[in-house]
C-alpha cells in the first residue's frame, strides 16, 4: 500500500516545482506560463513514473508538446525533435505498453494485486552494450548537430540520445533507463544553465524544472530497483 502513494519526498518535489515558479515569476517580474505549465506538468509525470503509476502519461503529453515548443525557440533543435516526433507518441505506446505489464488505473481495476507496472532489469552484459551504444550515438548525433549549427551540439546530442533509449526503456519498464534519466538530467541542467546566461526565453524556469527532475531520477532508481526484483 506504501508504494500506491505519494511519499513526503513527491509532495516535496510537486510543491517545491510550484514554489519555485512562483518565487522566480515574483522576483523577474515575469510570468512565464508557458515554462512554468511545461515544468509543473513535467515534474508530476516524473513523479508518477518513479511509483509506477500509468497515469504519469497523461501530465507527459501536456510537458513534451509545451516542451518542444520552448526548445525550439531557444535553438535546441535536437531537443525540440525530440519531444514532438518522438515523445510525443511514444506516450500512447508508453500507456499501452503498461497496461500489457500490469500497470492498472484504479485500485478496482487492479483487484488487489496493486496498481503499479511490473518492472524489469537488464543482464551484466545488455548494461555494457547499452553504454557502448548510447556513446557511439551521442558522438554521431553531436557531429551531425554541430553541422547544422546548434549551439550546444554535443550537450544537446547526449539529452536527446540518452532521452530516446530511456523512454524506450521506460515504455519498456526496464529498471535501466533511470540512470539515463540522471546523465539526462545533469546536463540538461548545465545546458538551460548556459541558455539563462544567453538570455533565451523561459531558460529560467527550464532550469528549475530539471533540477527537480534530476532530483525525481535518483529517488526513480531507488524505487525501481524494489521493483524489478
Amino acid at each position: 500500500m506504501k508504494e500506491r502513494i505519494l511519499s513526503l519526498y513527491d509532495w516535496f518535489l510537486i510543491v517545491g516545482v510550484i514554489a519555485s515558479n512562483l518565487i522566480y515569476s515574483l522576483l523577474s517580474g515575469n510570468v512565464d506560463i508557458v515554462g512554468s505549465v511545461a515544468g509543473i506538468a513535467g515534474v508530476l509525470c516524473v513523479v508518477l513514473v518513479a511509483k509506477g503509476s500509468i497515469w504519469n502519461y497523461l501530465f507527459g503529453i501536456v510537458n513534451v508538446s509545451m516542451y518542444a515548443y520552448i526548445s525550439y525557440k531557444a535553438s535546441l533543435y535536437g531537443d525540440a525533435v525530440l519531444n514532438a516526433f518522438y515523445y510525443v507518441p511514444m506516450q500512447f505506446i508508453g500507456w499501452w505498453q503498461w497496461r500489457r505489464r500490469g500497470a492498472a488505473m484504479n485500485e478496482a481495476e487492479a483487484g488487489g494485486n496493486g496498481v503499479q507496472v511490473k518492472a524489469r532489469r537488464f543482464t551484466w552484459k545488455q548494461r555494457a552494450m547499452l553504454a557502448a551504444g548510447c556513446t557511439v550515438a551521442v558522438l554521431a548525433v553531436g557531429f551531425i548537430l554541430k553541422h547544422f549549427g546548434d549551439p550546444q551540439p554535443f550537450k544537446d546530442s547526449t539529452t536527446t540520445v540518452l532521452s530516446i533509449v530511456a523512454q524506450a526503456l521506460m515504455a519498456l519498464a526496464f529498471m535501466e533507463q533511470w540512470a539515463l534519466w540522471i546523465i539526462t538530467n545533469v546536463v540538461s541542467v548545465v545546458m538551460w544553465c548556459i541558455c539563462v546566461a544567453r538570455g533565451e526565453a523561459h531558460a529560467a524556469v527550464m532550469v528549475i524544472m530539471w533540477t527537480f527532475y534530476l532530483l525525481n531520477s535518483i529517488n526513480g532508481f531507488r524505487v525501481w530497483l524494489k521493483l524489478s526484483r
